[in-house]
């Protein structure tokens, strides 16, 4: 009975779990202390399930279940459960879709936006100092068992709850009706976190200031407002509809990278045609000539698969590494090295020192040979730098080339897989790249702001 009341909640770090749903959840979570059943539910599955591991079940009339419940028709069943929130540091290490509530104050508002976040595959949601208590009755009612899926920080601080974020690599718009960006006309397939505020005075001016951008979702003048819950649902389902259209733009880019193959697969066959009729025509020099560009368009088109693949592992969620003790220096060096033998790539400048990484040597050889054909694509002024430098987290790839002609706002298209345009080949190098990063639990940014530079961070060992 104390457990309804805050105070009582956070002194003991329990809370009430009402229903079968919420129960069921809690069950599977392995977060269920104690299950009050009436009578008549002592056959329910639920009340099997916690016998079997090894939950104190107690029989008790209705009279007991209504006094423990907010429910007008309770259900028969109500377990006590320990908190779940965590703090900022205890998030998981890849984070690519995060909602922070700032001061909201309606539990059924929180509840609902928990199920909404579960349900987009959110990873995680953040409720700063001054909001409701997500463990209110109505609060875990509404998020129908949510709560016990989504990783969920109390008691926030949004200054250090934004900087962290930004340093995990995502980009933080707060969602106001007056927005300077409409919703859907922005590039949301890259990490994003949504900032929404209370439901009657939104987020205050120095919270919106420490965002990236102000996002509305547009509406018919005669409407004034969307409920709180139901901006958020739009904003998240906003993100899942633009991460399937990746999937639709990556199979373009698969289709489209045929020419990619067709055209090292064509010269391979046509040289090796050559060598059959005039083999005994050419010398020994000109044979050799033959027999190494035939190697390096198989090693194009290797290279090629090899992305398409991962490209495909990225998008269905499957991309896995195996991770091993390297030096990024020296992987720098030999794509450097790889890389300097084509005739028309523009010198390559290293500067490194050791640094010792936990890496799919393979997998980030092919993110680095990515960054630094991206910058060269993308740069347009002098030879592209390369940089290993050591930091708190572990090691970073720095790649820069100075002379940038895309704007700063269009950073994030660079991650896209597509077509960046005539004589770019498919867009697919940097999509695989920043799903790599991701898969070791690091990131990869870009900054086009003065010239293009491109940040990749791994865990060190």
């Amino acid at each position: 009975m104390k457990l309804r009341k805050r105070g009582l909640r956070e002194d003991r770090r329990r809370f009430l779990v009402e229903g079968p749903q919420a129960v069921g959840e809690a069950l599977k979570a392995s977060g269920l202390e104690i299950l009050f059943h009436i009578p008549e539910a002592g056959l329910h599955p639920h009340v099997s399930a916690a016998r079997e591991r090894g939950v104190d079940v107690v029989e008790v009339d209705e009279g007991v279940v209504r006094a423990l419940t907010s429910a007008v028709t309770p259900q028969g069943l109500v377990g006590v459960a320990p908190f779940l929130d965590a703090a900022l540091d205890q998030l998981p290490d890849f984070l690519s879709l995060v909602v922070v509530l700032c001061a909201i104050r309606d539990p059924g508002n929180a509840g609902t936006v928990l199920r909404s976040a579960d349900a987009a595959g959110a990873d995680a949601v953040l409720f700063t100092s001054g909001s409701v208590d997500v463990y209110n009755p109505k609060a875990v009612r509404s998020s129908a068992g949510s709560l016990f899926h989504v990783p969920i920080v109390r008691e926030a601080d949004p200054e250090n709850t934004f900087e962290m974020l930004r340093g995990r690599g995502l980009s933080i718009y707060a969602a106001t009706a007056d927005g300077e960006h409409d919703l859907f006309s922005m590039d949301l397939s890259g990490d994003v976190a949504f900032a929404f505020g209370n439901e009657a005075w939104g987020l205050p001016a120095d919270v919106r200031d420490m965002t990236d951008a102000t996002v509305r979702i547009p509406i018919a003048e005669r409407a004034e407002s969307l409920n709180l819950a139901a901006a958020a649902t739009l904003c998240l389902f906003e993100v899942v509809r633009q991460r399937r259209r990746m999937g639709t733009s990556l199979a373009g880019a698969i289709s489209s990278a045929a020419h990619d193959i067709r055209s090292p697969l064509t010269a391979v066959s046509g040289a090796a045609s050559t060598l059959l009729k005039r083999w005994r025509a050419i010398n020994d020099h000109q044979r050799e000539e033959f027999l190494a560009a035939m190697g390096n368009d198989a090693a194009r088109m290797n290279e090629t698969l090899r992305e398409l693949v991962d490209a495909a592992r990225i998008v269905e969620g499957r991309l896995e590494v195996s991770a091993e003790r390297l030096d990024l220096s020296d992987v720098v060096k030999g794509v450097a090295g790889k890389l300097g033998n084509d005739p028309d790539q523009p010198p390559i400048e290293i500067d490194v020192v050791p640094a010792s990484a936990l890496a799919d040597p393979e997998r980030i050889t092919t993110a680095i040979r990515a960054m630094i054909r991206a910058a060269t694509w993308w740069g347009r002024e002098g030879a592209v730098r390369v940089a290993v430098r050591s930091s708190v987290r572990g090691p970073v790839v720095d790649v820069h080339r100075a002379g940038a002609d895309i704007g700063s706002a269009d950073a994030e298209y660079l991650f896209g897989a597509g077509l960046p345009g005539p004589g770019a080949g498919v867009r697919l190098g940097l999509f695989v790249a920043r799903g790599v990063a991701q898969a070791h639990g690091g990131s990869l940014r870009a900054d086009v702001s003065n010239g293009v530079r491109l940040t990749l961070s791994v865990p060190a060992p």
